[in-house]
């Protein structure tokens, strides 16, 4: 019995190695194409650079204007996330709190939009917001985040809310909390853990985007990392590894944080999910 337990153990671990690797394979073929000149990625995508050089990664920084961009990204994606966080917190609160007939009907309404895709508002949106002045700026990008973000951070919030004992919030009342004062300090720090969830899946996909930004932001010294990376693109080719590697360098802030946040992201669904 103990042989065959490790048996299948070794089977499995073999398995999931194998996996991995294969997961693993385009962001390593990535990585060691940084260090190649486009002549030999063209010649042959898989082979090993002749020399290791961090050429690609100097002439990024410099054609994406990478230091602007990153500034561009670093605000939109904080006070994008910052503005979701708030507002989607205090409306799964009023959901989960206000026994309002039309509470219901909203947080249907809210969940199902999810279903719809962005490809099917992206132009009605851009033609609406483009007749009325509304495009290039920043503003205009994070009100929109705003709008695509609530949803699924409402929907979190919600579950783990009505797991928080309304006798908490009773006592606070008896003590001359107003409803405000106890959202903000009380109900908001017991979302710490389902809260790490939000910010890193709102992160990853504000930080990340291309195709909004891209519909929205039109002057260069707005665009963001994402957007930057379409300088290696002329009409008739493409520079390819400092493409590669401009696209590590646009990556790399965010894979950072989601190493460092990732044992929240499960456990602050499931939290929510179940409660």
């Amino acid at each position: 019995m103990k042989t065959s337990k490790k048996f299948v153990s070794a089977v499995e671990m073999i398995a999931l190695s194998f996996l991995l690797i294969i997961f693993l394979s385009p962001f390593l073929i990535t990585i060691l194409n940084t260090f190649k000149t486009t002549q030999e990625f063209v010649e042959n995508p898989f082979s090993w650079p002749t020399r290791f050089s961090f050429d690609n990664y100097v002439k990024a920084i410099d054609k994406m204007n990478f230091f602007a961009g990153f500034l561009n990204s670093c605000f939109i994606t904080v006070v994008g996330v910052v503005i979701v966080i708030l507002f989607a917190s205090m409306t799964a609160y009023l959901f989960a709190r206000l026994p309002w007939k039309i509470n219901k009907i909203l947080f249907f309404i809210m969940t199902a939009s999810m279903a719809i895709p962005f490809q099917v508002v992206m132009i009605p949106l851009v033609t609406i917001y483009g007749t009325i002045g509304f495009l290039d700026s920043r503003g205009a990008l994070l009100f929109m985040y705003l709008g695509f973000g609530i949803p699924l951070a409402t929907f979190t919030f919600n579950g783990f809310i009505k797991g928080i004992p309304v006798a908490l919030e009773e006592a606070a009342s008896i003590d001359g909390s107003t409803r405000v004062r106890t959202f903000f300090q009380i109900i908001l720090p017991l979302l710490k853990p389902v809260l790490s969830t939000v910010v890193v899946l709102d992160v990853l996909w504000i930080w990340n985007d291309y195709l909004l930004p891209s519909l929205v932001l039109m002057s260069p010294d707005l665009r963001t990392l994402p957007l930057s990376t379409f300088n290696f693109f002329s009409s008739y080719s493409v520079d390819f590894t400092p493409l590669m590697a401009g696209l590590l360098l646009t990556m790399l802030p965010v894979l950072l944080l989601y190493l460092l946040l990732q044992k929240y992201i499960i456990k602050g669904i499931s939290i929510g999910a179940v409660k």
